[in-house]
């Protein structure tokens, strides 16, 4: 990127192995989620912790996020692992700031559907659109 450019506007999905949601930019490891976060604008970041057999895990990218500040709007933790998701829920709430929405769970069916049609609104505060 050359100085003055925008970044290019996405939401981000990282898991190895499930579907991507439509009009999101999918990343099957923690290089590529890191590289996407450093390379991008960051809207929605939806995080899997285990991503695979001996292979780093969302917590690197939580690490990364805290560590840099580099927070999108709204992250969503939707991996099974439940102490995974209390790591990440953990390290990225000591250091975020008021202007980020972190939900302690999976992305809901309606934000899914919203950013699928295009109709997906940050809005400044806690309003609904943020859910």
């Amino acid at each position: 990127m050359h100085q003055g450019e925008e970044k290019r506007l996405i939401d981000l999905f990282l898991d190895d192995a499930r579907p991507c949601p439509k009009r999101f930019t999918l990343a099957r490891d923690a290089a590529e989620c890191i590289e996407l976060l450093k390379t991008c604008d960051v809207r929605v970041l939806s995080l899997d912790y285990d991503l695979g057999w001996n292979e780093p895990t969302g917590l690197e990218v939580a690490r990364y996020i805290a560590t840099e500040g580099n927070y999108p709007a709204v992250i969503y933790l939707h991996t099974s692992s439940p102490s995974g998701r209390q790591q990440m829920f953990q390290m990225l709430y000591a250091n975020k700031p008021a202007r980020t929405r972190l939900v302690n769970g999976p992305m809901p069916d309606d934000v899914k559907r919203r950013i699928a049609e295009g109709n997906f609104v940050v809005e400044n505060g806690t309003g609904d659109a943020l859910q």
